[in-house]
């Protein structure tokens, strides 16, 4: 039985004969771009506001100059910069100063590399580590059985006050890197400017998700 919610990740159809890319196109039961035409609207409106109109045209200007040879048609595309070059190019498209950073310890040393990086290419940097403020972890009502270090005095991850730090700072862009899962969820929730997110922890596959994910059916089958 089809579902009535949207499940768009298990659409059979091939992507060019699907109707979000190709006008009437083919379609399931619960397509949202045939089930919800009310929304399209809305998120038209959103799109006309000032505080996002230019912000959404520069992102897609973006995605076309993460491509090249698009001039020799689509079978010849290529892709042509690394995520770290195309935050460096979106700052540039959207005129942006001063940038924030939220890290994680674990990747301290990759921190100051991307920090290096952009202020070589003169953006002011403000750069936050996830156990700013030395708050215990016992205020989480954690024990020292929590702790990864155990029966140890150890500082809690504390994302809230990494975002009200670059609020406070006026960042005008935000980049996360390597927080942990639910961690970046509350920056990304009390961060006052818009987010992006250059690199997600992954601790066994060294911040390289998608592995686990293209060997669902093979190494790590033991998942499913």
């Amino acid at each position: 039985m089809q579902p009535s919610n949207p499940t768009c990740a298990a659409c059979s159809f091939k992507p060019d004969e699907r109707i979000c890319r190709t006008e009437g196109g083919r379609h399931p039961e619960n397509c949202p771009t045939v089930r919800k035409p009310e929304l399209i609207e809305e998120s038209r409106a959103e799109y006309a506001k000032s505080e996002n109109a230019e912000f959404a045209r520069q992102a897609s200007l973006q995605e076309r100059d993460g491509y090249a040879n698009r001039e020799l048609g689509y079978a010849k595309v290529r892709p042509a910069k690394p995520r770290i070059e195309e935050i460096l190019d979106f700052i540039g498209k959207m005129g942006y100063k001063k940038v924030g950073m939220a890290f994680c310890l674990g990747l301290r040393n990759e921190a100051k590399i991307v920090e290096r990086f952009f202020k070589n290419h003169g953006i002011e940097m403000v750069s936050v580590i996830c156990k700013v403020g030395r708050i215990p972890k016992e205020e989480l009502g954690l024990t020292d059985q929590d702790k990864i270090s155990v029966c140890t005095f150890e500082t809690m991850c504390n994302p809230i006050l990494q975002a009200q730090v670059l609020n406070s700072e006026q960042t005008e862009f935000n980049i996360l890197l390597g927080l942990c899962v639910g961690h970046d969820s509350l920056f990304l929730k009390y961060a006052e400017a818009p987010c992006t997110v250059l690199a997600v922890k992954d601790r066994v596959t060294g911040h390289n998700p998608l592995a686990a994910v293209y060997t669902l059916d093979s190494y790590y089958r033991a998942l499913k």
